[in-house]
């Protein structure tokens, strides 16, 4: 990679980083695998990344979706051991914010990959349907079909008390 090349990914990451970490935390519900999914798709787009001419972030976006999930294939074929039971939520004590956090981060990792992505990207990082299905490589019809199965999960997921504030 040329010197000009070098210094226009290292600006992408600088800029761009903190975008994708809320992407890939969104997808994986967890922030060190997030930094690792970032990490990696950060790594492969710098080998290509004087190839990539338009959309960079898209690019990047693609490779997050693509290897998160991979690495849900390969954990669906060796799942993991549970080390130990979760704690209760919390009351409301004054933490009804963080709950309500820990409700939707826990009902969107019950999604399926596709579907966490498509909700991800279409409601969290605020894409048309038509630039989700871009990123994702897939049709408009897809994202459309997929986010209406995600929300309707999501509502049965979601206790009635905190889905009727997002009405």
């Amino acid at each position: 990679m040329d010197a000009r090349a070098e210094q226009e990914f290292t600006q992408f990451v600088a800029d761009r980083t903190p975008a994708l970490l809320r992407v890939a935390h969104a997808l994986t519900g967890d922030q060190h695998a997030a930094e690792d999914l970032v990490q990696g798709a950060l790594a492969k787009a710098m080998l290509r990344w004087p190839h990539i001419h338009d959309h960079p972030e898209a690019y990047v976006r693609r490779i997050l979706y693509h290897d998160h999930i991979s690495g849900w294939r390969q954990r669906r074929r060796r799942p993991e051991t549970p080390m130990a039971e979760l704690p209760e939520l919390p009351g409301s004590d004054g933490t009804d914010e963080a709950h309500t956090r820990m409700l939707l981060r826990n009902a969107l990792l019950e999604l399926p990959p596709r579907q966490r992505a498509v909700i991800v990207l279409r409601y969290l990082d605020d894409h048309s349907e038509r630039e989700v299905a871009e990123i994702l490589g897939c049709r408009e019809g897809t994202v459309a079909s997929q986010a209406s199965r995600a929300l309707a999960k999501l509502r049965r997921l979601v206790p009635a008390q905190w889905t009727e504030a997002w009405r």
